[in-house]
């Protein structure tokens, strides 16, 4: 009885443990992209993504909102997508927000997508940019037959609207939620994330999730678990928007021009120099790590500038506050990409204390490295200029003394003669005649 009692029991926690783990598994993952669709949103989403297929959660929900950005960074993330081991559900929100140009293309890459209401998706004309008036510069017929072609094949595997899809591009065509549900270009329409889930519910992805095929997404009582953004993302998406970005290049390059202008003083090129990287980074085709590795070599720059040019300083504070700028971009905080939280909280600590000890030793150590390599070499008479004396021979107005153990022929400066055995110091050098004056006189003593 007791040995059927026992394997009973085991029996039981056998069973009991996979339904534990997986209760701790069936989670959604929700996170936020807000802004242009730049080289800096790949890292996001391949960080998103991570932390969903770690978690082993049922679903990823990216609240998108962009009015575009660039293409390659764009089509990297399908990619990201696609090849994501949880399901990938893009929802246009919250209300206002849109999905247009790159944002389309991110959309019908998915598994589901959803709009809430009065959103919008679609305008995906391809461009070059825009012109000094403002106009748009229209891409040519090969890059719209390229887009228009992946779009095609995104609908196409998707089961999407196909027509509805290259119109986005050939005639610039925007839906309502409404309307791209009837038009079979989203799956849902949903007011917020618990509306989401319910809609969702028991649906198959569109696109098959990679390794396990189309999925029936299983989302009843499940824990809803939301990826914030740091505050690098805050600060990226800011300085990611075309306008700051321009304003950033444009004042970086004021700052250099004062700076090559008024030379001496420093602080504009300083200025402009941190301002012109920014402003690059800013253009969006960077992502953290390599934007981490572009303001580290401006704080070596900074550095070396500092023991090359030993200023009051300027330099060595701005190449400290660049180079943990750097720092935090190349490894990322909490809970992202490369380390984890835990290891970021004594890594971050690495990098200011690091940032610090570069500074000081550019600072003082290579200052006073190059300032002995730029003092002039004291050897032979220049050497006793300032050196002290004692008259073995009257000097009136010319006699013998003895430097450093030396007899040497010296001359009174003011041509009063000088004693025997009184002390004076050298002043100048006349050929091989050495200049003097009473000590008392030399330092101002009567």
């Amino acid at each position: 009885m007791r040995k059927g009692a026992v394997l009973s029991t085991v029996f039981l926690l056998m069973l009991f443990i996979p339904l534990a783990n997986a209760g701790e598994n069936h989670a959604v993952y929700v996170a936020k992209i807000d802004g242009m669709i730049t080289g800096y949103t790949v890292d996001q989403f391949s960080r998103y993504i991570s932390a969903a297929e770690n978690a082993h959660a049922e679903a990823l929900i990216i609240e998108l909102n962009t009015p575009g950005g660039l293409g390659d960074a764009m089509m990297k993330i399908v990619s990201e997508i696609q090849n994501s081991t949880v399901p990938v559900i893009i929802y246009v929100a919250p209300r206002g927000a849109i999905a247009a140009s790159a944002g389309t293309y991110i959309a019908m890459g998915s598994h589901i997508i959803a709009m809430a209401p009065g959103t919008s998706i679609g305008a995906c004309e391809p461009i070059m940019g825009y012109a000094a008036n403002g106009s748009i510069i229209k891409a040519p017929a090969k890059i719209r037959n390229f887009y228009t072609a992946y779009m095609r094949s995104l609908a196409q595997e998707s089961g999407r609207n196909e027509t509805a899809a290259v119109e986005f591009i050939t005639r610039d065509l925007s839906l309502t939620p409404d309307e791209a549900l009837r038009a079979h270009v989203v799956e849902a329409v949903a007011g917020d994330v618990p509306d989401l889930l319910l809609k969702v519910n028991g649906m198959r992805t569109r696109i098959p999730v990679a390794g396990r095929g189309n999925v029936t997404l299983n989302l009843e009582g499940v824990k809803v678990v939301y990826l914030g953004q740091s505050f690098k993302d805050t600060l990226i998406n800011y300085i990611t928007d075309p306008t700051v970005a321009y304003l950033l290049l444009n004042l970086g390059i004021l700052g250099l021009v004062l700076g090559f202008l008024t030379p001496g003083w420093h602080v504009p090129e300083t200025v402009g120099a941190i301002l012109l990287v920014l402003g690059l980074i800013g253009l969006g085709y960077f992502g953290y790590s390599s934007s981490g590795l572009l303001l580290i070599v401006l704080a070596m720059v900074f550095f070396i500038a500092e023991a090359l040019t030993p200023t009051f300083g300027l330099f060595t504070v701005a190449g400290v506050v660049t180079f943990i700028m750097g720092g935090i971009l190349l490894f990322g905080g909490g809970g992202e990409y490369l380390v984890s939280g835990n290891v970021y909280e004594n890594l971050r600590i690495v990098i200011v204390a690091l940032a610090l000890l570069i500074g000081l030793f550019f600072a003082f150590g290579m200052a006073a490295v190059v300032r002995a390599h730029r003092k002039k070499p004291e050897a032979g008479r220049e050497e006793l200029i300032g050196k002290r004396g004692r008259v073995i021979q009257d000097v009136a107005p010319e006699g013998m003394i003895k430097v450093h153990g030396e007899l040497w022929r010296a001359v009174s400066k003011d041509g009063n003669p000088i004693k025997v055995g009184e002390d004076v110091v050298v002043v100048g050098i006349r050929g091989l005649t050495l200049i003097v004056s009473k000590e008392g006189k030399e330092n101002g003593r009567t």
